[in-house]
């Protein structure tokens, strides 16, 4: 009998992975395609080297993998480990069999194929139809798991993946006034706040005040910069609270997260006109930007990007490039993680031709005497390939001016995403202030 995707079995078959990440309509044809079967104690779910394209769930009950009669691993209903197929990788690795009565499903993993991850715009209304609207409350330490699964960075990860991260997390806690990270340090860690508030701070030198720049809540989180740059910390991270922190080892962070994730494209590859619905964003300083670029290119420095990421247009991709592809990486996984797609050009800017680039002014001082100088010294404007004129100046200018106007635009945009964001937490809280009163009502008539 085929499974109802409306049913309690339904409901549990919806949280697996990497079911709970397609939309419902998709869901419900699979469900049509699946039974869920009955195993009685000690029974072989399949062998070592068995070759059945069949991936297998167990939904109720506890099952052993074993390796020449060893077990390895039980995996109960209840734990995290079962919302993946049990070790799927072909051929078997190791043989599963039965410790109780078991109920579990058998997919077809050509099922799988041609399913689509849900995009941003269908999400509010479609993802994770089980599951009630995330609201921020640190008081609900158990959605953790939930803000992990639904992630676009994880969601686009392979099931495997997912399964080895979810078994190397673990659990650290901090108390209020304690530093998590300190700035300087190197990578070691990547951490979402499972409970708890924390502060990131910054120097601008060893001796300078110390800047105020984000508060983090539960369900953010925070690392991966300097994992991913391969560069010392760039922030410090203190505990506001007491806080609860789920983090994964950087070893497990570039091998399961990064290298799957980010996507990296050669300079020439990239089209001399840009498609109208990609971004090429330079995340370099505006020094590095001023003395060469690349053209179409948008100087948004890394910092900065965090600040008008809210503001960019989710149907648009994004490219990205830096100095030498390093600090793109960590550009590309905040864009990825705000769903918005990115790829890098691969070894920045010192892997392109100079001749491909836009090159700002520089002046010099001639010091040959000239007829027309009153003083000995003639100021010549130089440029590398051509003389600068009147006309050079004001395209100058004007890109300048529009480079600008395009930055006052995006922090403008980012304004109003926050005033949206803001009204739409103040409208859930009112939904469930009008549901207390009502159950205040209710109890003071009873």
């Amino acid at each position: 009998m085929t499974v109802d995707a409306q049913s309690e079995e339904g409901q549990i078959i919806r949280r697996l992975i990497p079911l709970s990440t397609i939309p419902s309509k998709q869901f419900e044809s699979i469900c049509k395609e699946i039974s869920v079967e009955t195993a009685a104690p000690n029974t072989f779910l399949f062998k070592k080297n068995d070759t059945d394209n069949e991936l297998i769930y167990l939904i109720q009950g506890t099952v052993n993998l074993q390796s020449d009669n060893i077990v390895v691993e039980s995996i109960n209903s209840e734990s995290e480990s079962s919302k993946f197929a049990l070790a799927h990788q072909l051929p078997r690795k190791i043989d599963a069999y039965t410790q109780s009565t078991v109920l579990f499903i058998k997919l077809d993993s050509a099922l799988l194929k041609n399913t689509t991850i849900i995009s941003h715009e269908q999400e509010e209304s479609s993802y994770m139809s089980i599951d009630e609207p995330l609201v921020e409350d640190d008081d609900n330490d158990d959605d953790w798991m939930t803000t992990l699964l639904k992630s676009p960075i994880f969601r686009a990860l392979p099931p495997a993946n997912l399964q080895q991260i979810i078994m190397s997390l673990e659990e650290i806690n901090f108390q209020k006034g304690e530093l998590i990270i300190k700035q300087g340090e190197p990578g070691d860690y990547y951490y979402l706040i499972k409970k708890g508030h924390c502060l990131i701070s910054r120097k601008a030198s060893a001796n300078a005040k110390e800047i105020k720049l984000a508060q983090l809540r539960s369900q953010d989180t925070f690392g991966e910069d300097s994992l991913l740059s391969g560069e010392p910390r760039n922030v410090s991270v203190s505990a506001l609270t007491e806080v609860s922190l789920i983090r994964l080892s950087k070893d497990k962070f570039i091998s399961h997260i990064k290298e799957p994730s980010l996507k990296f494209i050669q300079y020439k590859d990239l089209s001399e006109t840009l498609p109208e619905d990609t971004l090429l964003i330079d995340v370099r300083s505006p020094d590095e930007f001023n003395k060469q670029h690349l053209p179409h290119s948008i100087n948004t420095p890394f910092f900065s990007l965090r600040m008008y990421i809210k503001s960019l247009d989710k149907k648009k991709s994004v490219i990205v490039v830096c100095e030498n592809g390093k600090t793109s990486e960590a550009a590309a996984f905040l864009l990825l993680r705000n769903k918005i797609p990115a790829q890098i050009i691969e070894g920045g800017i010192e892997k392109i031709p100079t001749e491909a680039f836009e090159s700002a002014a520089t002046f010099s001082i001639d010091n040959n005497p000239s007829p027309s100088s009153t003083n000995g010294n003639v100021i010549q404007a130089k440029e590398p390939s051509s003389t600068l004129t009147t006309d050079n100046l004001s395209t100058d200018t004007e890109n300048s001016l529009q480079l600008e106007n395009e930055q006052l635009k995006q922090a403008i945009q980012a304004l109003k995403t926050e005033k949206e964001e803001l009204e739409k937490k103040y409208r859930i809280l009112y939904k469930q202030t009008e549901k207390l009163k009502s159950v205040l009502d209710t109890l003071k008539k009873g």
